[in-house]
């Protein structure tokens, strides 16, 4: 009773916990020597919608991996442009956090450990195939391995390798369990819109910053610095994965965001110009360490699934987070991944996979996804619950709210709570 999970970003680890939680033997395979991807300099939840659905999860007995997630947290009810009552937690400190939290409920976790392809019979995956010759076995697959990179994308849609914290030099390029499966994926520019999109933001070592500056984002989580009008940059919002932050304040200003890192809002920015601003003389970029010439370039293969998130034409596999679909954020992967991960569960203990109704907020924004992506114009947008069109839609729902016991008893008409948190298996 084994499922086996490729991709160690926040939707992996979501699963691979999830499936845990539901009695299943659960490995984790990540081609790095970390866990988390882009959580790694990612920091930012609770942001708009995303305290909705982060809730949803907590219901639904996501608690004890969400609260290990509260403890290395560094501001708390942070407001900045667009954006309210955001939680940022220390990108220096989670991915420790959240490894020992997998471990210690059992997670078998593979590092530094690359898959090639996959053996199959028919529709179904018998065993992974490693770079370094294993074969990892398991009953049923989860493909996280994300839609960024490798570096050839990058060069293509971007400004080349922007040596991000994906390190797909060192560690080889991304590997699609999908693709390897035989899976026609969803590829920007065959037969669909090119989609392609930068990462959102890039981080600044702190010491590089003048120390008052750094007291001011330290003491209230947020700086939002003018910026001179010949260098508003509006045309650059459009290029950014994160569309809830392409709003006319992230081009008039710098926003910097205290996640451990200071977190400048912006997808890149040329050094030597950030170097002219008061305060940022001597600025250096901590991720990417390119990042005053451009950044990580994602959304480059997605898989076909249906809301249970099974991949299309396969029998045991399952896919979270972007490899879902159009869909940004950590919470947005957290929630795919705890769908996965229990799904993969209950296809061992022989039920029909869950779909998450649409009453939750992470319930629809999966249909809603896939019902956008069927379109044109669906496939130009992208999907998130803090911002763009599905936060508007949950206003419009009336599913957008801060109060926990509304939320609590929403789940709770599901019968859903503590769905995460039951034994199947």
């Amino acid at each position: 009773m084994c499922v086996v999970i490729v991709g160690g970003g926040w939707a992996g680890c979501a699963a691979a916990y999830s499936a845990r939680a539901a009695g299943a033997e659960a490995v984790l395979v990540e081609k790095t020597d970390m866990l988390l991807g882009t959580g790694l300099v990612g920091g930012i939840m609770r942001n708009n919608g995303r305290f909705t659905a982060l809730e949803e999860i907590w219901a639904m007995g996501g608690g004890e991996f969400l609260k290990v997630i509260e403890k290395v947290v560094t501001h708390r009810d942070v407001n900045f442009p667009g954006h309210r009552h955001a939680m940022l937690y220390d990108v220096t400190r989670i991915e420790p956090a959240i490894r020992s939290l997998l471990l210690s409920n059992g997670v078998r976790l593979k590092l530094q450990k690359r898959t090639t392809g996959v053996s199959k019979s028919g529709d179904v995956i018998t065993c992974l195939l490693t770079a370094d010759g294993e074969e990892i076995g398991g009953d049923v697959y989860i493909d996280c391995t994300g839609t960024a990179g490798p570096a050839g994308n990058c060069a293509r849609y971007g400004a080349g390798c922007a040596m991000c914290v994906l390190r797909c030099p060192t560690f080889g390029p991304r590997v699609s369990l999908t693709e390897g499966a035989g899976v026609a994926e969803i590829k920007a520019g065959e037969g669909f819109p090119h989609f392609e999109a930068m990462s959102g933001s890039c981080k600044l070592e702190k010491k590089s910053i003048r120390p008052d500056l750094v007291h001011k984002l330290e003491h209230k989580g947020v700086l939002v610095v003018p910026l001179p009008e010949h260098l508003h940059k509006s045309g650059q919002l459009q290029k950014k994965a994160c569309q809830q932050y392409a709003l006319n304040d992230f081009a008039e200003n710098l926003i910097i965001l205290d996640t451990g890192h200071a977190k400048l809002m912006t997808p890149y920015f040329p050094l030597e110009i950030l170097r002219t601003l008061d305060g940022f003389q001597d600025a250096r970029y901590a991720d990417p360490y390119s990042g005053g010439k451009g950044n990580s370039v994602r959304f480059m293969a997605m898989a076909p699934c249906d809301a249970g998130l099974r991949v299309t034409g396969m029998q045991n596999l399952f896919c979270a987070g972007e490899k879902t679909g159009l869909l940004v954020g950590h919470t947005e992967a957290i929630a795919t991944g705890f769908l996965a991960g229990h799904n993969a569960a209950r296809l061992l203990g022989g039920h029909e996979p869950l779909v998450l109704p649409g009453e939750l907020a992470c319930g629809d924004i999966i249909s809603f996804m896939h019902s956008e992506m069927k379109n044109t114009e669906g496939l130009g947008k992208k999907y998130t619950f803090s911002g763009s069109v599905y936060f508007e839609r949950m206003h419009e729902l009336g599913l957008y709210t801060t109060d926990i016991v509304k939320i609590r008893d929403r789940v709770d008409k599901t019968g859903l709570t503590g769905i995460f948190s039951r034994k199947i298996v």
